[in-house]
């Protein structure tokens, strides 16, 4: 049987999230059709996909009639009564937290700030979604949940940490969904999906009740088919908690996905960061990297080629990725049932932690400076003063689920560096990236390009996309495991 057939519905739905705010705010249909629909897809799914971890069906849909009658007094608000998906590394009241882990966990008592903020929008969320064990890998794999495959290609991943999300609204389950990104979890799955990604600037959607979570590499962020869609989620979401130590000022995303960027200057880098493996582009996204770039050229922007001063920004980012991993790791409750893998991340993080973790976190202003001259005009300097950075997402094209398998925790580092080069030194940094898709290998499988900036500039780079997507039209292409 197809992953199509396994999917297949006779339920019609409107085509994306901002579509669907639209048809429930015009009365063209109800919440309680389109949270049913998506509960069904979700169900009929799961034998083949494997996205969800777990479904608040009768939550959910007591929601969206709750949903209905609040349309049909008039209420209206940006996601009333649409639905959405979150990570498991996202606490939901009622539901355990698992992120990937077996075991048992107890239900969280309140809301993450990002699902408050989806709750004051009005969406509902109908379930959680898959991530690899405490986010730490490109794939969304484990013995507690099994493999979440991609619908473009079933023998193949969808990429990870936010994998489950990334599978979800690409094959259509839910018209967005949020994932987190501590070293490109959100922009590898895009890339991998064919979907828009936004990895915003630290602090933008609040990671409450985590106060600087993974150390400050982490954030939260949107996946979705369009740049709009993923304009509107973030907009939806965004926001500080009064606890939270980050707190960049407000930008307008939808706006921003309407407004015409500008003529910019866009370096390409094809060079990625020091990781000792000698890694390079695969041809094949080398290839869609150029027509991306040559795309962008023909719509009026100044493209060339330049190589950002990376250094050693590893040091920067081993000992907070892994502190963070194992403050987590510590709290579960039965180490035992932890992977391997995890259980050596966590002897690394306890190892490296304190003095290590501090004078890492301290370089990060000594990095702004040395990155950040690729955005700033400098006299005398070449490769200097441009307005975005491109890069490819992945070094690959997705790999075969149980690609991972069996390695150590070394072999496995190695693998993933190899595989995913380009995405983590804007983690360090804290500034935002978006995934855009960038086409096909000659065997389906989707590739993404990254479009990045210093400092705050989500707005730029969402126009961009914005602007490029048009011109693509990148949406217009479906899995074959989509409904």
């Amino acid at each position: 049987m197809s992953s199509a057939d396994a999917i297949g519905t006779d339920v019609a739905v409107p085509d994306g999230l901002a579509d669907s705010a639209r048809a429930l705010a015009d009365g063209r249909t109800t919440a309680t059709r389109l949270v049913s629909a998506a509960l069904a897809r979700i169900e009929a799914s799961q034998g083949t996909l494997n996205a969800f971890r777990h479904l608040r069906a009768e939550a959910a849909l007591a929601e969206a009639a709750e949903a209905d009658r609040r349309l049909a007094a008039g209420e209206r608000l940006p996601l009333l009564g649409v639905p959405v998906a979150v990570k498991d590394d996202t606490d939901v009241a009622g539901m355990p937290t698992y992120f990937g882990c077996a075991g048992e966990l107890p239900a969280a008592t309140a809301d993450s700030e990002a699902v408050r903020r989806l709750r004051a929008a009005g969406a509902v969320i109908v379930g959680k979604t898959n991530s690899c064990e405490l986010g730490q890998w490109p794939f969304t794999e484990g013995p507690a949940f099994g493999a979440t495959r991609n619908p473009w290609n079933t023998d193949h991943t969808p990429g990870g940490s936010s994998g489950g999300s990334a599978a979800a609204v690409a094959a259509g389950l839910v018209p967005a969904a949020l994932g987190s990104d501590g070293a490109g979890s959100v922009r590898i799955p895009a890339a991998w999906t064919h979907l828009v990604g936004i990895k915003p600037q630290r602090g933008r959607i609040s990671v409450h009740p985590h106060s600087d979570a993974f150390q400050g590499l982490t954030v939260n962020g949107p996946l979705a088919r369009t740049v709009a869609d993923a304009a509107l989620l973030l907009d939806a979401v965004a926001g500080a908690h009064p606890d939270d130590p980050h707190r960049p000022p407000p930008v307008e995303a939808r706006a921003a996905a309407r407004r015409d960027p500008g003529r910019l200057r866009i370096a390409v880098a094809w060079r990625p960061p020091l990781t000792l493996t000698r890694t390079a582009p695969h041809p094949e996204v080398r290839r869609a990297v150029t027509a991306l770039a040559e795309a962008l050229a023909a719509l009026g922007h100044q493209v060339e080629e330049a190589r950002p001063r990376y250094g050693l920004i590893g040091l920067g980012f081993v000992p907070r990725a892994t502190a963070g991993i194992a403050e987590l790791a510590a709290l579960h409750p039965e180490p035992a049932l932890l992977d391997a893998r995890t259980r050596s991340a966590l002897r690394t993080g306890t190892r490296l932690g304190g003095r290590v973790v501090r004078a890492a976190r301290e370089r990060e202003v000594r990095q702004h400076r040395r990155i950040g001259a690729l955005f700033h005009p400098s006299r005398g300097r070449a490769g200097s003063g441009f307005d975005v950075l491109l890069t490819p997402t992945t070094a690959l094209p997705p790999p075969r689920i149980g690609s991972f398998d069996g390695l150590s925790a070394w072999r496995t580092d190695v693998a993933i560096a190899e595989a995913c080069p380009y995405a983590w030194p804007w983690n360090v940094l804290g500034w935002p990236g978006i995934n855009v898709p960038a086409g096909f290998t000659s065997d389906g499988l989707p590739v993404g390009a990254q479009l990045l900036g210093p400092s705050r500039s989500e707005e730029r780079l969402i126009s961009l996309a914005a602007q490029l997507e048009a011109d693509r039209r990148w949406y217009e292409h479906r899995p074959p495991a989509a409904p």
